[in-house]
């Protein structure tokens, strides 16, 4: 049986895992596990920009795994070095992948909390990151779960679904 192991990368709410690792383990039809011990990131702050180099968080995250694929969970604001931040990053046709909440919460943008919420644009930002892991590219269908998210908006015009080019190539992986 294919395992998806979740990994909490600093404080991340146990309750955000447990909700995305039911909802993942239903959509993907594979087995969750939640790691109990998360990774500290504090080796991938970059001071001068405040922020989380994610590929750093990504390569030491897929050492010593023994899954199908290893998804990391961050409450730290992540970057590339070619862009201002990312919601996420994974390794293409590879093991790996890493999603943040920091900001896709409301609150990051000034608005009030909005659970609900968060916990759907973190389903789909960690669905369009295995979707990496497996192959698929970026989705010109706006509302395909691999189309691109360059601001908090457009993931949440995004079903939380492949579309159905998508989801073909999907199941042939």
């Amino acid at each position: 049986m294919r395992v998806l192991t979740l990994v909490p990368i600093g404080q991340v709410d146990r309750a955000h895992l447990t909700s995305l690792a039911e909802r993942l383990a239903a959509l993907l039809k594979v087995a969750c596990s939640i790691q109990p011990d998360g990774l500290d990131a504090g080796f991938a702050y970059n001071p001068l920009r405040g922020q989380y180099h994610s590929t750093e968080i990504l390569k030491r995250l897929v050492q010593n795994q023994e899954c199908w694929r290893v998804l990391g969970v961050a409450d730290q604001d992540l970057y590339i070095p070619i862009l201002t931040f990312v919601f996420g990053e994974a390794q293409v046709e590879a093991r790996g992948a890493l999603v943040s909440l920091h900001r896709l919460r409301q609150e990051f943008y000034g608005l009030p909390a909005n659970p609900p919420l968060l916990a759907d644009r973190l389903l789909k930002e960690a669905l369009h990151e295995l979707g990496h892991t497996l192959g698929l590219r970026h989705c010109t269908d706006y509302q395909c779960v691999m189309s691109r998210s360059h601001a908090v908006e457009t993931i949440d015009l995004k079903l939380p679904e492949f579309c159905p080019a998508c989801a073909a190539a999907f199941s042939a992986r």
